[in-house]
């Protein structure tokens, strides 16, 4: 019999509209005995309301696989789950032809903490909370069987792991690695993909679909683009026939591989790239220092703020970065400009690039409202899963 994870009187109301986490101030007890990741039944009164992974190291002491208290947490569940969400993706008919592609977006798919990016026949899971690993084997079968993938590689290895008490671990689930580089192409251009060594799985994919309207924005225009990585902003800019693009990241490495990729793509003019290796926030005060002005920037920082208790500090660094922003852009420039922090929601991140707008004395407008690529779903009960939020804006 499963141990029974008992809440708190009146707690339960998150559940009941199948929010799918349990924090430790909801849980009164826990009845029976349960290791990390184990499946527990979670009760409220004499009401079983779902089934769910036991956590005991993380302040999320519970994540919910299903609400459905018959519903019998094994691998044959998880192998219909991965082939729900896979099949999923096909909602979309574009998607279906993407070699770099979603395909298990965490909590949104009714997976927590698993993370599955698939890159031509190479598919990366990440699994971040102790349910996920427990079932580490079953999800990787059920991946193999719904892809048909060659290979799969784990980058567990993101700093939410201990946070669940487990450690860091990296390498080949299954298959073996591929004797050359992995290279996509997104929008007729191509990508090496490091899944070893990169960011996340090894590429940003939430940003596929703002990477090609940045591409239609560009022609003609000189383009500043800001936490570049590996290049995906700054090849797109210079395929939509940017007059020129500077990139700015403080990571040589990554600089190193936007180089490489630009080489992959013989058809873009690399004169008009460059590239500095630099902290952004001093750079662009010496671009403004020296009077440069820019038709374009792009501001993709990293997360500034993990969870809603860094906001207040990651949101004086979003004005910090936007205020510089808008007083590099010419008249009638556009400003591209995210916030990938899970504790910054969009109305205060738009407050906040207001704020900056006004203290650089500037005219904004928001052209379009930014978000995640459409195989990062986000479930309605689970609004945590829209990290990714930006603005276009026209700034005179």
């Amino acid at each position: 019999m499963s141990a029974q994870l008992i809440l708190q009187p009146g707690k339960e109301r998150s559940l009941l509209r199948r929010h799918p986490w349990i924090f430790a101030g909801s849980v009164e007890r826990l009845v029976g005995r349960a290791r990390p990741g184990d499946t527990v039944e979670v009760v409220a009164g004499k009401q079983v309301l779902a089934k769910a992974a036991w956590s005991p190291a993380s302040q999320i002491r519970a994540r919910v696989w299903s609400f459905d208290a018959d519903e019998i947490i094994d691998n044959a569940f998880f192998k219909r789950r991965v082939a729900e969400a896979v099949a999923r993706r096909g909602v979309l008919p574009r998607l279906t032809f993407e070699p770099g592609l979603r395909l298990i977006h965490a909590e949104s798919d009714g997976l927590p903490g698993v993370i599955a990016d698939k890159y031509g026949d190479t598919v990366v899971v990440q699994l971040t909370s102790a349910g996920a690993e427990k079932w580490r084997e079953a999800i990787a079968d059920a991946l193999m069987r719904a892809t048909g993938c060659a290979r799969i590689y784990e980058r567990s290895d993101s700093d939410v792991r201990g946070l669940e008490g487990l450690e860091p671990r990296a390498g080949w689930l299954r298959g073996e690695a591929p004797t050359g580089e992995i290279v996509i192409e997104e929008h007729g251009v191509k990508m090496a993909i490091d899944i070893v060594g990169g960011h996340k799985t090894g590429f940003y994919l939430d940003q596929r679909d703002n990477r090609k309207l940045l591409g239609e924005l560009s022609q003609g225009r000189r383009v500043l683009n800001c936490f570049c990585y590996t290049g995906g902003f700054s090849l797109q800019a210079l395929a939509g026939s940017a007059a020129a693009v500077l990139s700015i990241d403080s990571s040589q490495p990554a600089l190193d591989r936007a180089v490489a990729n630009l080489a992959l793509n013989p058809q873009l003019d690399a004169t008009r790239a460059e590239w500095r290796c630099a902290n952004v926030f001093d750079e662009l005060r010496r671009l403004k220092a020296a009077g440069e002005t820019f038709d374009l920037i792009i501001l993709d920082p990293p997360k500034f703020a993990p969870s809603a208790s860094y906001a207040e500090r990651a949101a004086r660094a979003y004005k910090d970065i936007n205020l510089l922003g808008c007083k590099l852009l010419a008249p009638g420039g556009l400003l591209m400009t995210y916030s990938c922090s899970g504790g910054i929601g969009l109305e205060l991140f738009q407050k906040i690039v207001a704020g900056a707008a006004l203290d650089a004395g500037r005219d904004a407008r928001i052209v379009q409202r930014l978000q995640g690529a459409p195989d990062h779903p986000v479930a309605l009960a689970f609004p945590e899963g829209e990290y990714l939020k930006g603005l276009l804006l026209h700034v005179f």
